[in-house]
């Protein structure tokens, strides 16, 4: 098959950590071919939808992992499977990038579905599962805001769309700045807050369970750095082995049905405790640490599931 990834740049990427390199180098290994172009590449050009990029080999060297044909412009939907595979801000560039690649239905499979990653943005879709998730608000107005940590003391304040734990705190009972973050926030952008009780389970790990076309296929325990209440790896978050428990099992099977049905592939979801806090569609991550925590193959996998969408 051709296999087309729409992702960051390839050659800056860690060999050891990042999954879209992993799913990559499984399909160079079932003897797929691979093309890579970046997101600004993406365009459409007079009913095609179209990508300037490069034709490439992977080896497992880091900084020499990558060999890059010369720049080659490609219709996409000659490609068998397109992956949509950048990393967030879940912003107007990204959301647009969902609508082109909308137009590849019935020509090429995207994945994740563009439509419902579009829809199921990662604070969103839990939304659909309050009795799963920690009491939650989504809100720009302060006053609501206020309530809501008036009532619940200990909480957690974060953008709705930002990633990685960027620009997330926790503001306990004490707390005074609340005014002061919400100036912050709303002085450079018109998204909304979204504001959740603190969990302190969090201390023992924030757990990410990878699910593949709905089914769960393994967890990484993700422990903060002394000092942190954030555990994204991103910032310093320590990954551990661990399995999965029976809440993190109830969880799967109530929301995997929704995922393979909508087309979300490989998905990360976020468990602290009993609560599901996120559900990652856009560029999940972890499965190069789960295969060495669990000798488990989990991009195998995800193209197995693939190769069986496409027969």
């Amino acid at each position: 098959m051709k296999i087309a990834f729409q992702m960051d740049p390839i050659q800056s990427v860690d060999i050891n950590a990042d999954s879209s390199f992993r799913i990559a180098e499984e399909a160079q290994a079932r003897g797929h071919e691979l093309f890579y172009y970046s997101p600004d590449k993406l365009a459409y050009e007079e009913g095609k939808i179209t990508a300037r990029g490069h034709f490439m080999t992977l080896r497992r060297e880091q900084g020499n992992h990558a060999d890059l044909s010369e720049e080659t412009y490609v219709n996409l939907e000659d490609f068998d499977v397109v992956w949509l595979r950048q990393d967030p801000p879940f912003d107007m560039h990204y959301i647009t990038s969902t609508h082109l690649l909308d137009r590849l239905k019935g020509k090429a499979l995207v994945v994740n579905d563009p439509f419902w990653v579009r829809n199921y943005p990662e604070k969103l879709l839990v939304l659909d599962f309050p009795d799963l998730t920690p009491p939650t608000t989504i809100a720009r107005d302060l006053d609501t805001i206020k309530a809501f940590k008036e009532k619940h003391g200990d909480v957690i304040l974060k953008p709705l769309y930002g990633n990685g734990g960027a620009g997330v705190f926790r503001l306990d009972a004490n707390d005074r700045n609340l005014t002061s973050l919400h100036e912050l926030f709303t002085g450079f952008s018109r998204e909304p807050l979204i504001v959740q009780k603190f969990l302190p389970d969090v201390s023992n790990g924030d757990k990410r369970v990878i699910l593949v076309d709905g089914e769960p296929v393994g967890a990484i325990n993700r422990v903060p750095a002394a000092g942190e209440t954030r555990s994204n790896m991103h910032v310093g978050g320590r990954p551990e082995k661990i399995g999965l428990s029976e809440r993190d099992l109830e969880i799967c099977a109530a929301i995997g049905p929704l995922l393979k049905e909508k087309g979300q592939v490989f998905v990360g979801i976020d468990v602290i405790g009993d609560y599901l806090t996120e559900i990652n569609v856009t560029s999940p991550t972890g499965i190069q640490e789960l295969e060495r925590f669990d000798g488990v193959n989990i991009a195998e996998k995800i193209w197995e599931a693939i190769e069986a969408k496409l027969g």
